[in-house]
């Protein structure tokens, strides 16, 4: 594995857009290659599997857990949400740069496993903001929604965590994406080259 390859860990609240941006970069073809999660929650209307998640049953989450497959995972809200290692080294194998979405949990293990990763948190311009497209998701309940905002509160109080903190202001995805370019290019010249062993 080239020493100039990048990790990118992107993390965040729950609704601040990490699927949207994520969308939108390989809809402009950016060369990284996107991990797919595995979870063991339901599907939603129009996600497809193996592109949004791979959709598998707790049965099957837990065999990959014994199985050593994942790089980190955790039980958000009832579901099981994973980073399936094999995919990680077969990007990386192939030169490629990887993108990671995680949750802020997720984030943590990861910066204990691979501290050298380049981790970026997005964050809501306001809290009011992030309620507001929460709403208008129409996919939690009222009391889901309340526990959602209040671990965004919580997740808030992780940005020393991150490497690099962006604002994800509605409609502008593409300065958001300008910006994590920026990142990964700076990475590339940097003097000293995070080396990363999985």
């Amino acid at each position: 594995m080239s020493s100039n390859q990048s990790i990118i860990v992107l993390s965040g609240p729950s609704g601040v857009g990490k699927d949207a941006l994520l969308k939108r970069m390989k809809e402009q073809k950016y060369p990284f290659h996107y991990v797919v999660t595995v979870t063991s929650r339901p599907r939603r209307k129009g996600e497809r599997d193996g592109v949004d998640y791979h959709f598998v049953s707790q049965q099957e989450f837990q065999q990959m857990i014994a199985n050593g497959e994942l790089l980190e995972w955790a039980n958000v809200y009832g579901n099981y949400y994973g980073v399936p290692r094999g995919e990680i080294n077969q990007a990386l194998s192939k030169g490629k740069d990887v993108i990671v979405k995680v949750d802020v949990q997720g984030a943590a293990t990861i910066k204990r496993i691979l501290p050298r990763t380049v981790f970026i948190f997005l964050r809501p311009p306001s809290m009011e903001e992030l309620e507001l497209r929460l709403r208008q998701r129409h996919s939690e309940s009222a009391r889901d929604l309340a526990l959602r905002l209040q671990k965004a509160e919580e997740e808030m109080k992780s940005l020393p965590l991150f490497d690099h903190v962006l604002t994800s202001h509605q409609g502008k995805l593409d300065e958001v994406i300008s910006q994590i370019q920026a990142i990964v290019t700076a990475e590339k010249r940097r003097v000293r080259p995070r080396v990363i062993e999985l």
